[in-house]
């Protein structure tokens, strides 16, 4: 008789226990997020190759595939063809100026010459104001010919940076995964005419997955940046664990998201924020999550 009160008494007493820590709450509820990115076509064209999937794992600056190029290389060469003819313009104003020049030159000496003559009463005032004559023409030959010159240059420079536009597109043609990521969505076909600005793909860092929870404004003052927290989600009839590691918390507070609490409790002021986990391959976007903090006098979190 002693020992089956004893047994009942165990029996009520872990029957406790068991409601106790299911009446134990998480310190905070929410979904796992990713960084997404969604790359888009930098010029316009037929997708000539696109080799990418849903689910691919893709290194920073692997090559995905290239838009035709085609078009933009007869740009090109037009372009060249065109400045070819622009600069054979400006290499015959530039011959008729360096003719200038040299008969500047001549002139200039001829002026020292008959200033030399002159002041041993060998030349005449006349003779030197002849040569500079002679050199102001020229002068003004120079000037005129400079001024032709002018739009052929102003041309080139013109050609020069459509001709780097050109360049830059046809780099751009080429179509480089920027991060590394999980490819989740793919927009676009090998074969597909595409435009500038058109979604691609959408990638994501799936490694590190950030967990969005809410929190009171009286759990705050437990909580920092950096500090250490317990994930758990659902795992068969169990909660699998996760180290946790907040990295960001608002600065203001909002209205709690209806999805998360119970009527009663949306219209309290909350505050968000965010929690690194490393990801097993368990993790998803959208995923419910609960955060638990650790306790400050034990590295067990609460609920164990």
């Amino acid at each position: 008789m002693k020992i089956t009160k004893i047994i009942i008494g165990l029996l009520i007493f872990g029957s406790l226990v068991v409601a106790c820590k299911n009446d134990e709450k998480a310190d905070g509820y929410g979904n796992f997020e990713a960084t997404e990115i969604t790359i888009s076509a930098e010029n316009s064209g037929k997708l000539v190759q696109f080799n990418i999937e849903e689910g691919q794992v893709l290194k920073k600056g692997h090559y995905v595939g290239f838009i035709d190029t085609i078009p933009l290389n007869l740009k090109r060469d037009q372009l060249l063809v065109s400045k070819a003819i622009v600069y054979s313009k400006s290499e015959s104003v530039l011959s008729q100026k360096k003719v200038l020049n040299a008969q500047l030159k001549t002139a200039n000496i001829n002026k020292d010459r008959m200033e030399n003559l002159i002041r041993e009463n060998a030349g005449t005032q006349k003779q030197l104001d002849d040569i500079n004559g002679e050199i102001n023409v020229i002068q003004n030959q120079i000037k005129s010919v400079e001024s032709q010159n002018s739009p052929v240059i102003d041309e080139l420079k013109s050609i020069d940076v459509q001709l780097k536009q050109v360049e830059d597109l046809l780099q751009k043609s080429n179509i480089v995964n920027p991060a590394n990521g999980t490819v989740l969505t793919k927009y676009a076909e090998t074969n597909e005419v595409t435009s500038f600005g058109r979604p691609l793909y959408k990638i994501a860092d799936l490694n590190m997955m950030e967990l969005r929870v809410y929190v009171s404004e009286t759990q705050l003052s437990t909580l920092k940046i950096g500090q250490k927290v317990t994930v758990k989600i659902d795992a068969d009839e169990t909660m699998k664990n996760y180290e946790g590691v907040i990295s960001w918390i608002a600065s203001e507070a909002e209205f709690t998201p209806k999805i998360i609490q119970t009527k009663e409790e949306r219209v309290n002021l909350v505050y968000a924020l965010k929690v690194n986990v490393v990801n097993d391959g368990g993790l998803k976007i959208g995923m419910p999550a609960e955060m638990w903090i650790l306790s400050p006098n034990s590295s067990k979190e609460k609920g164990e």
